[in-house]
């Protein structure tokens, strides 16, 4: 069987790449960004970063800042307008996750039509490239700035649903370190576990390949190697380093073998309580992983050994535990270890919940299939 393997064509890695930027734009004959953010990163500065950049090279700019942590439809329909009435022909996104989803979905309906929730309903879907595209990634984490994801929230329904889309493809995505020095510490946590998710799921996919294999387990082991050190000290710039190219590799991963039962039941977390995805990732990742073990345990020794566990004299069995005991431990070191009931989770929405991920597009490739009350038991096993 044939495989394509989607990344961006080019991307800016290391401190200070955003420095290098606005001559790769000048080069493409664009003129006017609209730059996708939240409030709160054009507020402290931040953004002024890319701003000067563009400001350098001759490049206008509008602002639209209304990004909300779980993006939702509104969020893309409100940069929608702001494009139209500012006549931009490019779009950048700044930031995380939140960022560039909702950037992917404004780029996306802009030259395509209709509504987000179109392109949901199966995976490449779009008819025409996206509007031209740049990322700028401030978290080392959900590595959307160059993945065919995006993760968007209904609020109507309370559902979250991803959207997969090959021409999701950024032109140019920049990975600065420096820009992620100044990263809280928690928010720094929930993303790295996310990252580690997403290695751990493509490894696992049915989907993986010899290419996404090789991307997630040095993915792994660089954010095992390196996430705790972060999360102590923001300023330490060498783990930092580290950490965007660990979460870059496990975009690499799973944005070409795609996701497991982690996101889609992480997914249903977000659109029903609002809660942060990275840390829904860290609490179900281990039990997901406990689950899926029964069917692919050699899988698990494999990430074992990426997280630096010597399984020489240990048993398969052996092997599989002291990975789930790992990646636990991991979690509580850098304070994502926590109870979905601490988070205002109740029993009442766990079977919406569960049906809800397995009908997401993520569950498809989870190595081992689940019920309805499987799912709703590994729910339970965090509460």
């Amino acid at each position: 069987m044939s495989n394509v393997f989607y990344m961006p064509p080019v991307t800016l890695m290391g401190p200070n790449a955003i420095q290098s930027l606005g001559a790769e734009l000048a080069s493409k004959e664009l003129k006017k960004a609209l730059i996708v953010t939240d409030g709160v990163l054009v507020e402290v500065g931040l953004v002024s970063k890319l701003t000067d950049e563009l400001k350098a090279h001759n490049l206008d700019f509008v602002i639209y800042d209304g990004v909300q942590p779980n993006p939702t439809e509104k969020n893309i329909e409100d940069g929608l307008a702001l494009l139209a009435q500012s006549n931009a022909d490019f779009v950048i996104s700044f930031g995380g996750g939140s960022s560039h989803d909702t950037a992917k979905g404004i780029a996306l309906v802009a030259a395509n039509g209709g509504h987000i929730r179109d392109y949901s309903k199966g995976v490449h879907l779009s008819k025409k490239p996206q509007l031209p595209l740049v990322t700028v990634n401030t978290t080392a984490g959900t590595a959307s700035e160059m993945t065919v994801f995006a993760i968007i929230t209904n609020q109507e329904d309370e559902t979250k649903y991803p959207v997969v889309d090959k021409h999701f493809t950024p032109i140019i995505a920049v990975n600065d370190s420096e820009l992620m020095v100044a990263m809280p510490k928690f928010l720094t946590a929930t993303t790295g576990m996310d990252a580690l998710t997403h290695a751990v799921e493509a490894y696992v996919s049915t989907a993986a390949t010899p290419i996404t294999d090789a991307s997630a387990i040095k993915a792994i082991e660089l954010i095992v190697n390196n996430l705790e050190a972060v999360v102590n000290n923001g300023q330490d710039r060498a783990a930092r380093d580290a950490m965007q190219y660990g979460e870059y590799l496990a975009g690499m991963a799973f944005s070409n073998a795609s996701l497991g039962y982690v996101h889609s039941m992480a997914h249903q977390l977000g659109g029903v309580y609002d809660l942060s995805h990275g840390l829904c990732n860290a609490i179900l990742l281990a039990e997901v992983s406990r689950f899926n073990a029964k069917q692919v345990p050699e899988r698990f020794v494999d990430i074992a050994k990426a997280m630096g566990i010597d399984t020489a004299a240990m048993t398969q069995e052996q092997a599989v535990n002291a990975a789930l005991e790992a990646i636990d431990a991991l979690s509580e070191k850098v304070g994502t270890k926590q109870r979905l009931t601490d988070l205002g989770v109740t029993e009442d929405k766990l079977a919406f919940m569960a049906q809800n991920a397995l009908n997401d597009a993520c569950s498809l490739t989870n190595p081992r299939q689940a019920s309805l009350e499987e799912i709703v038991n590994i729910f339970k096993a965090r509460m």
